[in-house]
């Protein structure tokens, strides 16, 4: 036992000479060792497997532009007339056109040559790229240029908002003087002034279904006017600072405000109930539009972002960052279904639900407060310095500049549009700046085509890059 019991203490001091450490490195050196022989036996390479990963990633990758590839193949094909084979081939004959292989070359005469020249491949590409540049770039729809026809005075502070009434009979116009003053539009001449604002008017609505008039403004007042009574019916309390933009909804009585709080307001016309703060923005909330479709609620900040807003959660649905620097001002097109947006560095126009984004109108160098656009595809944008720029909203194309002139007396410092807008016709222009007057333009019913020619050419590069 003596003997057994020694040679039991022998063989576990033996073992526990060695560490964990070593005694795992052992093992992982026994099964490398004993797989040494199989390591450069790869598997086999199953091809179907491969193909399937391959279209998967390809898939994945490219998905998009594989479907605009076939979309494209299939519209050409549609545009390409469809030629029997027979009468192609009585075509060849006719014209004896030569062969790409012949059995001998001096049979080509000199009229064989002459066609081969006009059939060239460079003559071809030159046609090809032709018929691309007037695809990718349609040529612009002639407006005739607008006009000045009247200039109004009466307001004594800068004039910050105008909006038309539904029945385009009258217009109202906001300003820095805390005054609403309601302007006759056929005459020009003034038929109300309406006060309670204790600071500077930004926003006025009128709904096209209620007798009222919505205002808000830098003392952070939003305001209803019933027009029967021509007195504030309504408050909504709830901005914490100036409210520099408001909307209505076109088909529920829902009424939105933004402003310097970064955020922007929901209320319940009738009730004054706050219904949503639809909060994001990290700075100034501009502008905001309402839509009757999805997004119903657009807004742009100066925190270089537009938002588009899900109106039932109350969330953001996209944030468009396309632009650099601040978004002023943001304009939905009445008849399509698109909307554009104004900043320092260009004007940019986008498609709803999701805003992609189309073109850039590029030229407006200046910092753009305002923009209109009526249904005959007119985009009108006004900036600080007092240029206006009149573009076509289907090519982008600038075709009329001007400068509102001051009104005398006034310094040309003085020279901002700060709001224009529109009649429900589309034929005026009524616009708010800063020399304290509302200028009204339509069209020069004396030009035409031949006067005032377009002057466009197809560039073809600059698609390229958007």
């Amino acid at each position: 036992m003596s003997t057994r019991s020694q040679n039991a203490m022998s063989f576990s001091e033996e073992v526990q000479r060695h560490s964990v450490h070593t005694l795992v490195f052992r093992s992982l050196k026994r099964t490398h060792d004993m797989f040494l022989s199989c390591q450069g036996m790869l598997p086999p390479i199953d091809e179907e497997a491969e193909r399937i990963k391959k279209l998967v990633k390809a898939r994945d990758c490219y998905g998009l532009v594989f479907d605009k590839v076939e979309r494209n193949k299939i519209n050409m094909k549609k545009s390409q007339p469809n030629h029997p084979k027979s009468d192609s081939l009585d075509i060849y004959k006719d014209n004896h056109l030569p062969l790409a292989i012949t059995d001998n070359p001096e049979k080509v005469n000199k009229n064989t040559e002459t066609s081969m020249v006009l059939s060239s491949p460079s003559t071809q590409n030159i046609a090809a790229a032709n018929r691309l540049i007037n695809h990718i770039m349609p040529k612009p729809k002639w407006h005739p240029p607008w006009k000045l026809y009247r200039v109004i005075s009466g307001h004594l502070g800068w004039v910050r908002c105008v909006t038309v009434e539904p029945g385009n009979e009258w217009f109202a116009t906001g300003a820095a003087d805390r005054v609403i003053k309601i302007w006759d539009l056929a005459s020009g001449k003034l038929k109300l002034s309406l006060t309670g604002h204790v600071s500077t008017v930004r926003g006025l609505q009128v709904s096209p279904r209620h007798p009222y008039l919505f205002s808000c403004g830098e003392d952070r007042q939003v305001k209803c006017w019933d027009l029967e009574h021509n007195k504030v019916v309504r408050h909504y309390h709830g901005h914490l600072s100036a409210v520099y933009s408001l909307a209505l909804h076109p088909t529920i009585d829902v009424l939105l405000t933004a402003g310097r709080d970064s955020t922007a307001r929901v209320w319940d016309m009738r009730t004054k109930a706050n219904v949503h703060t639809l909060t994001g923005h990290t700075n100034t909330v501009a502008s905001v539009v309402a839509h009757e479709f999805e997004p119903q609620v657009l807004t742009g900040s100066h925190d270089c972002t537009i938002r588009l807003w899900d109106l039932a959660a109350g969330k953001t649905r996209a944030t468009l960052t396309n632009h650099k620097k601040s978004v002023r001002s943001l304009v939905l097109h009445p008849k399509v279904y698109m909307f554009a947006s104004a900043s320092p560095d260009n004007i940019k126009q986008w498609t709803c639900p999701d805003g992609k984004f189309i073109q850039n109108l590029t030229g407006h160098n200046a910092i753009v407060n305002c923009m209109a656009v009526n249904s005959d595809g007119v985009l009108m944008s006004g900036a600080n310095n007092g240029s206006m720029y009149a573009w076509d909203w289907r090519t982008g194309y600038n075709f009329q500049r001007m400068q509102a002139p001051v009104q005398p007396g006034s310094m040309d410092s003085e020279a901002g549009v700060f709001a224009m807008a529109f009649d429900n016709s589309g034929t005026r222009l009524i616009t708010a700046e800063a020399d304290k007057t509302i200028k009204l333009y339509r069209e020069d019913d004396t030009a035409t085509e031949e006067s005032h020619p377009i002057n466009w050419k197809p560039d073809i590069i600059r698609r390229r890059k958007y």
